[in-house]
């Protein structure tokens, strides 16, 4: 027996698709069989499963569990939460490895899988490897002694989220977008100090309110109007599946992925002098100053939660974090990323440094940038680019960054151009002291991409 997956449902750093059109429970069940064959041939034997709110995630959990346990694996279900939930299982029970069914932040009608393969991030190379030992039918046959069991974990979770909690009480909104976290955000404001007001703790795959991605500010505007209403402190906003933190001050001011980062470094860098602190290529040069600032070792590394995860792991770094919004703590926690954690760290830390949301985001260098702009290219032409931009710029002389594609320091600040792991897309990003210092550097991408023959398109959906 053989399959093939849709190529592209197999991405760098999880699986996903359409469902129905690139992904359907006959791909779960492939990832079943293939992830218990890896996993057994590497000496383990049991795989924690969770999903996501979607609609479509009961079915594609049943085909998966089927794949699991044809090719040898016993299965721990972990029932439906954020996907944190599942990576806390997957560190904390009995278990080999950990896949979560989940479409993230994409819209309703998508799915995937997050899958953690023996303490360690599974994506890249051993994503194709699932592919290729599907096409073969490459899979190992169990031998009958496989069981389906179920663990209770959200209780167990919401406790070590809690778990020497030493922050103030403030008043706060948080939405969490009819996504999975909603239930485990409920249990929590309930033993916080405080008020608390949520949204959208309701979980309903068809995202009734908004679309559960905090990173677009549009997403924002039920928080801010509680915010504003309640004239409350701060408020914190959730993606689909629980792994991405966004926060408004109570001005309803956004407060960005590196920005976050920027405050939540103070108090790790007082417990741990010294020590390095990760961001993306996409994050703002005030971060790196900032963490420099503090005494820390800022490191600039490639965009991609399971990309950080592992330079993590080598750099012994307790503190990561992303534009996206992922924010991954090792220091008294497990490394992966959790935005109900990276919350509660945010109240601490808040706390620690004495001052509101809003004045920490007053005191922030007051810089001129663009969002994150991506635009359409040919999946053959992408990496291409980006070496003919980098060649080009390297015989003018210029300051580049090349950890992941071409980041470009000017004197009027910087401009970043890199490919997507996941898309057919373009990537470009600017940041300048003023409105004009961040005209000349949208100009020099411009300049760039036209000596490729490409002009900067509309921005595309991710």
């Amino acid at each position: 027996m053989t399959h093939r997956f849709d190529p592209t449902s197999l991405r760098e750093y999880d699986i996903r698709g359409i469902v129905g059109q690139t992904l359907g429970p006959d791909d779960a069940r492939a990832i079943g069989r293939g992830f218990a064959t890896l996993l057994r041939r590497a000496g383990g034997t049991r795989v924690a499963v969770g999903r996501d709110g979607r609609l479509s995630s009961p079915a594609l959990e049943e085909a998966l569990i089927d794949g699991l346990t044809k090719s040898g694996c016993s299965v721990v279900r972990t029932g439906m939460g954020p996907t944190p939930m599942l990576y806390y299982a997957e560190a904390t029970l009995e278990v080999d490895g950990g896949i979560q069914i989940t479409g993230s932040h994409n819209p309703g009608h998508y799915n995937g899988f997050k899958m953690v393969f023996q303490h360690a991030s599974f994506f890249g190379e051993q994503i194709q490897l699932l592919g290729r030992m599907a096409a073969e039918g490459d899979w190992d046959e169990g031998d009958g002694s496989e069981t389906v069991t179920d663990a209770d974990v959200e209780d167990l979770y919401v406790g070590r989220l809690i778990a020497g909690y030493a922050g103030g009480a403030y008043r706060v909104g948080w939405d969490t977008g009819n996504g999975a976290a909603g239930p485990v955000v409920e249990k929590l404001v309930k033993l916080l100090p405080g008020e608390h007001h949520t949204l959208f703790t309701d979980v309903d795959g068809n995202f009734p309110n908004h679309h559960p991605d905090p990173t677009d500010e549009k997403n924002l505007a039920d928080l801010k109007r509680l915010v504003a209403e309640k004239q409350l402190d701060f408020g914190l906003a959730f993606d689909g599946d629980g792994d991405r933190l966004g926060a408004i001050d109570g001005q309803g001011r956004v407060i960005w992925g590196d920005q976050l980062l920027s405050i939540l470094a103070e108090p790790v860098l007082r417990v741990e002098p010294g020590a390095t602190i990760i961001a993306d290529v996409k994050a703002s040069q005030m971060l790196f100053d900032r963490v420099a600032e503090l005494g820390g070792k800022p490191l600039m590394w490639k965009t991609g939660h399971s990309l950080v995860k592992t330079k993590m792991k080598e750099t012994h770094a307790p503190l990561a974090g992303e534009m996206s919004g992922h924010i991954f703590f090792a220091q008294d926690y497990y490394g992966f990323d959790d935005a109900q954690y990276a919350a509660i760290r945010l109240i601490q830390a808040i706390h620690v440094i004495g001052k509101s949301l809003t004045e920490l985001r007053d005191a922030m260098p007051r810089l001129v940038n663009t969002p994150e702009m991506r635009f359409q290219v040919d999946e053959s032409r992408k990496f291409a680019v980006v070496d003919e931009v980098l060649d080009r710029l390297e015989a003018e002389g210029a300051d580049v960054d090349r950890t992941d594609g071409a980041r470009v320091n000017t004197a009027d600040g910087w401009w970043l151009l890199r490919a997507s792991n996941t898309q057919d897309v373009l990537v470009a990003r600017a940041e300048a002291g003023d409105q004009a210092g961040l005209d000349r550097l949208l100009a020099q991408i411009d300049d760039q991409l036209a000596k490729s023959g490409l002009v900067r398109g509309e921005t595309v959906a991710h």
